[in-house]
């Protein structure tokens, strides 16, 4: 057993909000009938596993309804649940809004326009109105604020890292100097000497992703599965991310393994 989601609507409503028909058709002026006609979406099609459901007759509310059409699961609350069976009926009398689509760049004169016809019928009445698109971003508050947060710390993150990161080569080139020299004096080359330096830090970084990698691949897993519909969460992400990091590693800490590398070995060799 499960309920059943409702919406009640005029002639239109299905156009207007961008449903899809998949299968019979929408309500019209047309058909006096319809008023004692129904729509189902796909998810109560199946929940009741009509095979071929246009034209068929069900009780509703103690009174015989035909189905007359289909329409394709839409999202009608946040995508943390999933699509639920839904009905529509013609029952312009049951509803206590009007939903409107308004050419781009024309709002401010649709609502004006709108504000003034409301006042003619409903004098004394307060005017309100939102926007669709920012009834859908409101469902999902928390996790646009979770998305801004994380970009944020991660920022500072990456910066301070890449800071400690070019603060500790820089330290590394100045302790192993007199060793650089003397790999140059035996024949080493600038980029053999490069990779010295930088070998040790990659091999670090390698280290701190073994161990990150499972924990963010968990820790995503459990969030997402608070959503009825996700993503899967596959190797490609954590390779580029890897790739990513290994560039970045390697850009911070260049600039003093190449510095060092370049260095005269006879200043290095000098006899403090």
């Amino acid at each position: 057993m499960t309920e059943f989601e409702v919406v009640t609507g005029d002639l239109g409503m299905i156009k207007t909000l961008g449903m899809n028909i998949r299968d019979g058709r929408d309500f019209s002026a047309d058909y006096p009938s319809d008023s004692s006609s129904i729509i189902f979406n796909e998810a109560a099609i199946r929940f009741m596993g009509l095979k071929n459901p246009i034209g068929q007759q069900l009780t509703l509310w103690e009174q015989k309804v035909k189905i007359i059409g289909v329409v394709s699961d839409f999202h009608f609350q946040s995508l943390h649940e999933k699509v639920k069976p839904l009905f529509i009926v013609l029952k312009p009398e049951w509803t206590n809004r009007f939903v409107i689509k308004v050419a781009a760049d024309r709002e401010k004169a649709a609502i004006a326009g709108l504000e003034q016809l409301y006042r003619q019928f409903n004098p004394g009445w307060s005017f309100g109105y939102t926007f669709l698109d920012e009834s859908y971003q409101a469902l999902y508050v928390a996790e646009n604020r979770v998305s801004v947060l994380s970009r944020c710390f991660a920022g500072l993150a990456i910066l301070i890292s890449c800071l400690g990161l070019f603060g500790l080569a820089a330290f590394t080139a100045q302790r192993r100097n007199k060793e650089i020299g003397i790999r140059k004096v035996l024949g080493a080359s600038v980029g053999g000497v490069v990779m010295l330096l930088s070998g040790d830090f990659l091999k670090l970084v390698l280290m701190a992703m073994l161990i990150s990698f499972p924990l963010a691949w968990w820790a995503t897993s459990q969030w997402l599965k608070g959503f009825a519909y996700r993503i899967d969460i596959g190797l490609g992400i954590f390779a580029a991310t890897g790739a990513f990091i290994i560039l970045l590693t390697f850009l911070t800490i260049s600039f003093q393994s190449i510095r060092a590398a370049l260095a005269n070995p006879a200043k290095s060799l000098k006899t403090e």
